[in-house]
């Protein structure tokens, strides 16, 4: 990296150079003076431009979290007008790239294992799901889900898929994209 690069160059390197070391390394391997050495920068200016690895790995998260969400929303924009095809869509994306990778699935269980240790990293977490719930539970609306049904629709949908992913990249011999997509389409079709 340049040594006259802007200030949000810097921290979009800084965040990139986490994600990478949190998806080869774990949580526990990331440390300022690892992130810096992958992002090629001292370690002062993880200090200087987050205060530290936890709002750095904080705001890694959200840009994360940030990506996948717009994989969801181009998946959506590309479905047919059919509320139930968006709906579709919205849930398909998750078993196709970029959603589907195995470095995106190391970096997330690094996230899921840095929320049970503190309150910043819970309060990302809870955000972030909760806004994938809440988007879900729109979709799931315009689908014509009576509005009783859709808290716990999406809750439910939201853990299928998560296992689902979570399978499919930690093995994925075991079944295929397709066969995930057919799981969360008869889950529902029971909703």
């Amino acid at each position: 990296m340049s040594k006259r690069a802007a200030p949000e160059a810097r921290r979009a390197e800084l965040i990139a150079a986490t994600a990478r070391v949190l998806a080869a390394r774990g949580a526990a391997g990331a440390s300022v003076r690892v992130i810096a050495a992958e992002a090629g920068v001292s370690p002062g200016l993880v200090t200087h431009h987050f205060g530290g690895v936890e709002r750095l790995v904080e705001a890694t998260y959200d840009h994360v979290a940030a990506q996948v969400s717009e994989a969801l929303e181009v998946a959506v924009a590309a479905a047919s007008e059919s509320p139930r095809a968006r709906l579709a869509a919205y849930l398909d994306a998750s078993f196709a790239p970029p959603i589907a990778d195995p470095a995106l699935l190391a970096t997330w269980i690094a996230f899921w294992s840095l929320a049970q240790g503190g309150a910043a990293m819970q309060a990302s977490h809870a955000r972030h799901y909760a806004g994938y719930r809440a988007r879900l539970e729109v979709l799931l609306a315009e689908a014509g889900v009576a509005a009783d049904q859709r808290r716990m629709a999406a809750v439910g949908l939201t853990a299928l898929v998560d296992g689902l992913w979570l399978e499919l990249c930690l093995s994925p011999g075991a079944f295929s994209a397709a066969e995930a997509r057919a799981a969360v389409a008869g889950y529902l079709a029971a909703v």
